[in-house]
Formats: structure tokens, C-alpha cells, sequence
């Protein structure tokens, strides 16, 4: 049941995405940058986390998991050196996601031919 819910919770966003890109004069970076701080105020909130328990990979696969893991990040390095733990810790969860990004991008343009 658990992939399911991934499914329709990811398609969900997904849904919500292009009918925002549609709609409006957003550009894929306005819809971006909405959803990862949409995260980071549903992680302030202790929705984020709730709905990770629900859908799981579902929830942890798309944009807004980005400013989850900030958050998340910023938070437990206040927690543990104050003021300038915010700094390390937004480095310590995010660059995880950022070097996954660009390595698995690196490997898509070396098996893929990119287009101008």
C-alpha cells in the first residue's frame, strides 16, 4: 500500500506543479524554489515529517524534500553549536543532495547525448 500512496502523493505535487506552470507566468525556477521553501515551512510545521511516514519515498523523491532537509539540517546544528551550527548543518544534510545531483547529471550526459 505504501507504493501507492508514493505514487499518488508525488503525482500529486507533480500535478500541482504543471498546473501552477500552466496557469501562471511561474518558470520552472519560480516552481522550484516555491516548492523547496513549501517544504522547509511544512517541516517548520511537523507536517513534513507525518507526511514522509505516509508516502514515504514518495515524499522524499521530490523538490520539496530539498527544503525539508535544510531545515532539517539548519535545525540540528543550532541545536548542537548555536548560532553558527545553522551554517554547517544547512551544508552537512543539503550536500549530500546537491553532489547527488550533479554527479548523477554527470553520468546522464556521458551515456545521453545532451542537446544544445
Amino acid at each position: 500500500m505504501i507504493f501507492i500512496w508514493a505514487f499518488l502523493v508525488a503525482g500529486l505535487m507533480c500535478a500541482v506543479a504543471q498546473i501552477i506552470l500552466d496557469n501562471t507566468k511561474f518558470t520552472p525556477g519560480h516552481i522550484t524554489t516555491l516548492f523547496t521553501v513549501l517544504g522547509a515551512i511544512l517541516a517548520f510545521f511537523g507536517i513534513y515529517d507525518k507526511l514522509i511516514e505516509f508516502a514515504g519515498g514518495g515524499a522524499t523523491t521530490i523538490i520539496s524534500n530539498f527544503g525539508y532537509l535544510l531545515y532539517t539540517g539548519a535545525l540540528e546544528g543550532y541545536k548542537e553549536m548555536g548560532i553558527l551550527g545553522i551554517f554547517t548543518g544547512l551544508l552537512t544534510k543539503g550536500s549530500a543532495a546537491i553532489v547527488g545531483a550533479v554527479v548523477f547529471a554527470a553520468i546522464m550526459a556521458l551515456i545521453f547525448k545532451p542537446k544544445d
